[in-house]
C-alpha cells in the first residue's frame, strides 16, 4: 500500500516506498537502500521511543532475529533499537502471507503442503539451534516466497534459557487457534515443544481450513486448545499420525524439529513431474472448508486488526477463564476465597458493568474518529467519573457509577486524522481537566504541544496554552500545572483553574528535564546532557512558591517514586540491559531529606527484578514481566513477602484505601488481588480484552468499594472485589 501523509519519507538511510503494515507500537514498511536492495523496515512510534520498556521489548526483537538465520527465515539487515526512533531492516521478501493465501483460494493442495511443511521445519530447526522459541508461529506470520516459506516476525520470542516474558504487550499478536496448552496455563514454561505444537495446528489450518480446536469465541477455542483432542477430519492418514503427535498437550511427548521433518518427508507425496503446483481450492482429503478461524469469525473490525496490526498475544488475556471449565460458576477464585469483610461496602444497587472507550458519548464528539480499541486507553478517576484519553482518543468523560460517556470533547481539527495525535489526562482540579495534546506530523515528531483546561461537566475548552515541541512532557499536581514554554530556560507554573501563570523556575542548563508529579506533589527531574555523564539535577517544587530546592545529582535519573518519612525515595537499578527480559534489577534504595540534600544509601540484600516500582501504604511493590510480585520494606530494603501470579507484564501496583488488599492488572483486564500483609493470592480475575495491543500497562483505580480498570483494548469495566466472577451488565 502507498505512504500515508505522516509516514517518514526515509529512516536509517533507507528509503520508503510503501507500507506493509500498522499496528499500535509502531509500522512496517517496503524500503530501498542505496544500493537498490529492497528491505522491510519496522519504526517504533515515536511516541514509545522514549519508553524504556518499550525500547528493551524492541531490543529484544532485535537480539532475536539476528540470532536467527537459516534457508526459511527473514535475515535481519540493519537495525539501530537506541536510536530516537528505533528501527529495524530485515529481509524483503515477495510474496503473499500464508493467511492470505488460504483466505483467498481455500485450503493448500497436496503438492503444495509438503514445501510448505518441510520449509517450516527446517526454519524451526534453525530457530530452536539459536536458542530462541518464536512462541507466534501463525499463518500471518509465514510468507510464502519463490522459493519456500519465510517464517517472520520475532517480536515475542525469547531465548530458550530465559524465564521473562512480554506477552502482554508485545509487538505482535497470537490467536488461540496457534497457541500451545503451556501458553494458556503458564506462559514461563513455553519452550521448543511449543512452536512444534503451533505448527501442528498451523498444518491442520492449511489442509481442512480451519483449527484443531476451533469454537465460537478465543475464549471457548483456548479452553479446547488446553482441554479437549485436536479435531483432524479431512486430514489424511500418515499426515493425520505425525500431526497428531505435534497437538499433544505434554511437550515431551511432541516430536523435535528434525524428527518432524523426517515425519512429513514420508508422509507427504512428492509431486510427479506433470502435477501442477498450484491448483485452487483443493484440500487434501473430504470436502473444502471455509478458510476462517475463530479469530476470523470475530466482528470485521477486530478481524481487520488482527491480520494488520503488531499487537500483543492472547496468552495472558485467556489464562485465567482457561483454568476452569466454562459455566462452573466461579471462574476467578483460584487460591482463596477473600472474605466480603475485606473489602468495602459497594452502593444500594450496584451492578458491575463494561463499555469501551470509543463508545457513543451523550454530549460533544458522539462518536470516537478514528479509534477502533487499538489501543490502550489512559484513564484518571477523578469522584464519581473516570477521564480517559490516549493515542487517537479524544478526551472523554466515563460516569464511574454507570459506565456511561457522558462527553468527548473536540479539542483537534475535525480534518486531522485520528492517527496524528495523543491526547493525556494530567489530572483533575476543582470541577477542571487538566489535558495534553500532541499533533505529530509527516514524520512522527511532534509538530504542536499544549495544555488545556477542560469543563468537568460538559468538555467545553476553558483555556489553552503551547508547549516546547520538544518537551518531554507536562504534569499536574497540588492545583498547579508545570509545562516547557518558550525558550525551554524555565518550567511554567500555572494555576490550573484560571491558566494564569504563578512563577517561573530557572532549569539547570546543559540538562534536559521533565515535570512529574507523584501522590500529588510536583517535581522536575533533570538529566545531563553530556556524553557520558550521570549527573542529575532534582527539583522539589513548593506548591506556595516560597521554597523550591534544587538538589545535585541525588539518585539516578527516573527513579524517584515517593516520599517516605519526609525523605525523598529513590530506587536505583542496575544500569546494564536484562537480556531477553523488560525488568530491571534493582540494586539499592537512596534517601534524601529535601532540605538539607542529605542522602542515606541503603543495598539491597537481594535484587530485585521488575518494571517500575510502586510506593503504597509505606511498602514497595516490585512486579516483573512474568507475574512475581514482591513486597519490600522502603527502610531496610528486606523483602517482606513473594508471591506468584499468571499476570504478566502487569501495570502497577494499587492497594486499597484500606490498605489490606494488593491489586495488579495485564493489559488483557485481567487482575489478581493478594493480601497485603502476606501476599497471598486472592484471586485472579478472567480477561476482558479480545485483543492485546502494545500500549499504557493498566492500573487498577478504586470507587466507592467497585475496582475500575481499562484494558488495552479500549475495554472499560469495574469489578465487585468479593465477586469478581458477577458478570457486567451494559454500560448506561
Amino acid at each position: 500500500m502507498p505512504l500515508h501523509r505522516d509516514d517518514p519519507r526515509s529512516i536509517g538511510g533507507y528509503k520508503l516506498v510503501g507500507r506493509l503494515g500498522a499496528g499500535g507500537m509502531g509500522r512496517v514498511y517496503r524500503g530501498r537502500s542505496r544500493s537498490g536492495r529492497e528491505v522491510a523496515v519496522k519504526v517504533v512510534h515515536a511516541r514509545y521511543a522514549r519508553d524504556s520498556v518499550f525500547r528493551a521489548r524492541f531490543r529484544q526483537e532485535v537480539e532475536a532475529a539476528r540470532r536467527v538465520s537459516g534457508a526459511f527465515t527473514a535475515a535481519v539487515v540493519d537495525a539501530d533499537p537506541e536510536a530516537q526512533t528505533p528501527w529495524m531492516a530485515t529481509q524483503y521478501v515477495t510474496g503473499q502471507s500464508l493467511a492470505s493465501r488460504i483466505r483467498d483460494r481455500g485450503p493448500l493442495s497436496a503438492y503444495e503442503l509438503r514445501p510448505l511443511a518441510l520449509g517450516l521445519a527446517e526454519a524451526l530447526r534453525d530457530i530452536h539451534r539459536a536458542g530462541v522459541v518464536h512462541r507466534d508461529l501463525k499463518p500471518a506470520n509465514v510468507l510464502l516466497a519463490e522459493d519456500g516459506p519465510r517464517v517472520i516476525d520475532f517480536g515475542i520470542s525469547r531465548a530458550v534459557e530465559s524465564h521473562h516474558t512480554l506477552t502482554e504487550t508485545g509487538q505482535v499478536i497470537g490467536t488461540p487457534p496457534f497457541m500451545s496448552p503451556e501458553q494458556f496455563t503458564d506462559a514461563r514454561t513455553v519452550g521448543p515443544a511449543s512452536d512444534v505444537f503451533s505448527f501442528g495446528a498451523l498444518l491442520v489450518y492449511c489442509v481442512t481450513g480451519h483449527g484443531p480446536f476451533d469454537a465460537g469465541n478465543p475464549y471457548l477455542t483456548g479452553y479446547r486448545v488446553v482441554h479437549h483432542a485436536p479435531v483432524l477430519d479431512g486430514v489424511p492418514g500418515r499426515l493425520r499420525e505425525v500431526l497428531d503427535r505435534c497437538l499433544a498437550k505434554d511437550p515431551a511427548d511432541r516430536p523435535e524439529p528434525g524428527e518432524l521433518a523426517r515425519a512429513l518427508a514420508e508422509a507427504l507425496p512428492e509431486p510427479p513431474p506433470a502435477a501442477p503446483r498450484a491448483p485452487a481450492r483443493r484440500p487434501l482429503a473430504g470436502p473444502p472448508h471455509a478458510a476462517e478461524t475463530a479469530t476470523d469469525r470475530l466482528p470485521r473490525r477486530r478481524t481487520a486488526r488482527t491480520v494488520l496490526a503488531a499487537c500483543g498475544v492472547l496468552a495472558a488475556a485467556l489464562t485465567g477463564y482457561l483454568l476452569l471449565a466454562p459455566g462452573h460458576g466461579d471462574a476467578t477464585a483460584r487460591v482463596d476465597s477473600a472474605p466480603a469483610a475485606r473489602w468495602s461496602s459497594l452502593p444500594a444497587g450496584w451492578q458491575p458493568w463494561q463499555t469501551t472507550a470509543y463508545a457513543d458519548a451523550d454530549r460533544g464528539v458522539k462518536k470516537a474518529p478514528g479509534y477502533e480499541g487499538d489501543r490502550a486507553p489512559a484513564c484518571v478517576p477523578d469522584d464519581e467519573a473516570l477521564y480517559c484519553a490516549g493515542s487517537a482518543l479524544l478526551p472523554e468523560r466515563v460516569d464511574a457509577t454507570t459506565g456511561r460517556t457522558l462527553w468527548r470533547s473536540g479539542i483537534t481539527p475535525a480534518s486531522l486524522p485520528a492517527d496524528r495525535y495523543v491526547t493525556t489526562v494530567l489530572g483533575t482540579h476543582e470541577g477542571v481537566v487538566l489535558v495534553e495534546l500532541t499533533i505529530t506530523g509527516d514524520d512522527g515528531r511532534g509538530r504542536s504541544q499544549s495544555v488545556l483546561a477542560l469543563d468537568a461537566a460538559d468538555g467545553r475548552e476553558l483555556w489553552s496554552h503551547p508547549v516546547r515541541t520538544d518537551s518531554l512532557g507536562s504534569a499536574y499536581a497540588a492545583g498547579l500545572t508545570l509545562t516547557q514554554e518558550g525558550d525551554g530556560t524555565t518550567v511554567t507554573v500555572r494555576s490550573a483553574r484560571q491558566g494564569t501563570v504563578r512563577r517561573r523556575i530557572s532549569l539547570p542548563v546543559g540538562y534536559d528535564c521533565s515535570p512529574l508529579a507523584v501522590a500529588d506533589r510536583p517535581y522536575v527531574q533533570c538529566a545531563s546532557r553530556a556524553e557520558g555523564s550521570h549527573a542529575t539535577r532534582f527539583l522539589v517544587v513548593d506548591p506556595t512558591g516560597t521554597s523550591d530546592r534544587l538538589l545535585e545529582s541525588p539518585a539516578q535519573q527516573g527513579s524517584f517514586v515517593g516520599v517516605q518519612n519526609g525523605r525523598l525515595l529513590f530506587v536505583e537499578s542496575d544500569e546494564r540491559p536484562v537480556t531477553n527480559s523488560p525488568d530491571l534489577i534493582y540494586t539499592r534504595i537512596v534517601r534524601v531529606d529535601p532540605d538539607t540534600a542529605g542522602r542515606s544509601v541503603t543495598k539491597l540484600p537481594e535484587r530485585y527484578r521488575g518494571g517500575t516500582p510502586s510506593l503504597a501504604h509505606g511498602t514497595l511493590y516490585f512486579a516483573t514481566s512474568s507475574g512475581l510480585v514482591t513486597a519490600v520494606s522502603p527502610v531496610t530494603g528486606e523483602r517482606l513477602w513473594r508471591s506468584h501470579t499468571t499476570l504478566e507484564t502487569p501495570g502497577a501496583v494499587s492497594v486499597d484505601p484500606s490498605g489490606g488488599t494488593v491489586c495488579l492488572a495485564g493489559g488483557s483486564g485481567r487482575v489478581a488481588a493478594l493480601d497485603a500483609v502476606r501476599g497471598t493470592l486472592l484471586w485472579e480475575s478472567s480477561a476482558r480484552a479480545e485483543v492485546l495491543d502494545s500500549g499504557l500497562l493498566p492500573e487498577v483505580w478504586f470507587h466507592r468499594g467497585a475496582l475500575v480498570l481499562a484494558a488495552s483494548d479500549g475495554t472499560l469495566f469495574t469489578l465487585d472485589p468479593a465477586h469478581p466472577d458477577r458478570r457486567p451488565a451494559p454500560a448506561g
